[in-house]
């Protein structure tokens, strides 16, 4: 699928891709299992069977006006069915999350959107892993809650609000056909 997505600040990305070795080290599947260099930790915004290039200098000056976006990594949540399910971090959606959404939606126009990129029935996240079969789905949860513990029991007091919280600090869009990566904004 072709998609408009939105890249984390430096910690935040470093905190899901912890959270995809923790998974990888307990021997699950993990999102640290793809090599490719544009697999980074993502928000997708839009994702379709194509996406041109004719909008991406509107979704640019879009990104470069209201990005940093501020973000909190929610919960863990699981998507999918049978063999298919798909382990996810939520991230909290604000009103300023769902208008920048609702916003590329109107830029790039169109109405096949996959489904579950649709607004208003959106549920921003980051994927942890996918693939899992029901049994998988439990092992990977008590690993990601585990590194949850191990972090919490690391940091200090203080510290442990913000260590949910980041950035969505850029934007690009991928073109599976060709296996290419444009950078949108920032």
């Amino acid at each position: 699928m072709h998609s408009i997505e939105l890249l984390l600040d430096g910690p935040a990305d470093a905190r899901v891709r912890a959270q995809w070795a923790a998974l990888s080290d307990a021997g699950l599947p993990s999102q640290a299992d793809h090599a490719s260099s544009s697999n980074s930790p993502h928000v997708t915004l839009l994702a379709r069977r194509g996406i041109d290039g004719t909008a991406d200098p509107a979704l640019t000056e879009l990104l470069d006006r209201l990005l940093p976006l501020p973000v909190v990594l929610g919960a863990p949540l699981v998507f999918g069915h049978g063999r298919g399910h798909v382990l996810v971090r939520s991230i909290v959606a604000t009103r300023a999350l769902l208008d920048l959404q609702a916003e590329v939606h109107a830029i790039v126009g169109g109405e096949d959107d996959v489904t579950h990129s649709s607004p208003g029935l959106w549920v921003p996240h980051v994927t942890l892993a996918s693939r899992l079969d029901a049994e998988a789905v439990g092992r990977a949860l008590a690993a990601v809650e585990a590194f949850e513990d191990e972090e919490a029991r690391e940091a200090p007091e203080d510290a442990r609000a913000p260590a949910q919280a980041g950035s969505l600090v850029s934007g690009r869009r991928w073109d599976p056909s060709v296996r290419t990566i444009v950078v949108l904004g920032r």
